[in-house]
């Protein structure tokens, strides 16, 4: 796939131009560092009322409309997170409270404010809990803003982004039941996000990945484009992925379903700017709906 490959290697390069200056504008302290002194722990999940700002039904952001979900329940979603700093410490989130960039918070464009999610690393499996009280990232291809002290727990302070999986925790099951994690994809959710007049994360995902470590471990992420029960709509799908220059494509037969899903996948993907580079293909020939799945 040498055209992908010079795909990636110009965005790493353009990526890295532009990282330096990301981190100076919204990065670690002015030291430098990117270690903080007595990292916090998780955000304790707690039964919480809907804030009375920054949960309007419909929102519009840089020209885009966004839907607040009813309920954070059942929600899990795998791609790519961000995080915020320095840039935005101290100003208004979405639902008015205070931006603290040591805070284990988070920013999300759909899920009610105030919702706990556990956010799981799938590059090195640390794992941490959140509580969402601002809209954003409004940036393609990024589900989650996190703030400083959140990326520092998950090692991501250096990348600028991830890849990771949300869970949100509900408090309609035991405690010992939240969260849950499931294998098969998530249902498609409506992005949304916060009033206009208060938008502190609109600018928050400048930070991007300038040359993010490899999965750590044995374990693959793959990105899955399709499940099918007929082998021929599989290699269907397999053909149109090899025509437009995607020739990493396989199918994978899931022995675990009756009758047995032929789920098509891509990769292994390591870094993120390999997947921002494939979700930009996918969608350039209509599939706009990959899952990560990590194996």
């Amino acid at each position: 796939m040498p055209a992908r490959l010079l795909q990636i290697a110009f965005f790493s390069l353009l990526l890295a131009a532009c990282g330096s200056d990301n981190l100076r504008g919204d990065g670690p302290p002015a030291s430098g560092s990117t270690r903080i002194r007595g990292l916090p722990g998780d955000a304790i999940p707690r039964p919480e009322a809907r804030s009375k700002y920054g949960n309007g039904p419909v929102y519009e952001v840089l020209g885009k409309r966004y839907r607040v979900m009813p309920s954070s329940s059942g929600y899990q979603e795998r791609g790519v997170a961000s995080w915020y700093g320095r840039k935005f410490h101290g100003n208004l989130t979405s639902n008015r409270e205070v931006y603290d960039m040591h805070a284990m918070t988070a920013a999300h464009k759909s899920l009610p404010l105030p919702t706990y999610v556990r956010v799981r690393n799938l590059q090195n499996d640390k794992s941490i809990v959140v509580r969402v009280n601002d809209r954003g990232p409004f940036v393609h291809n990024r589900i989650i803003d996190l703030s400083y002290a959140a990326a520092a727990r998950l090692d991501m302070l250096r990348d600028g982004t991830g890849l990771v999986e949300v869970t949100a925790i509900n408090f309609d099951t035991p405690a010992g039941d939240r969260p849950t994690r499931t294998t098969t994809a998530p249902a498609p959710v409506a992005e949304a996000s916060p009033p206009p007049s208060v938008q502190p994360s609109v600018q928050s995902s400048v930070q991007t990945s300038v040359d993010p470590a490899p999965l750590a471990g044995s374990a693959q992420i793959f990105v899955q484009v399709g499940a099918f029960g007929e082998r021929e709509n599989a290699e269907r799908r397999l053909g149109v992925l090899a025509a437009s220059g995607i020739d990493n494509a396989f199918i994978h037969e899931d022995a675990s379903t009756s009758p047995p899903l032929l789920r098509v996948r891509i990769g292994p993907v390591a870094r993120v700017i390999e997947y921002d580079i494939l979700v930009e293909e996918l969608e350039n020939i209509g599939i706009t709906d990959p899952y990560l799945v990590l194996e």
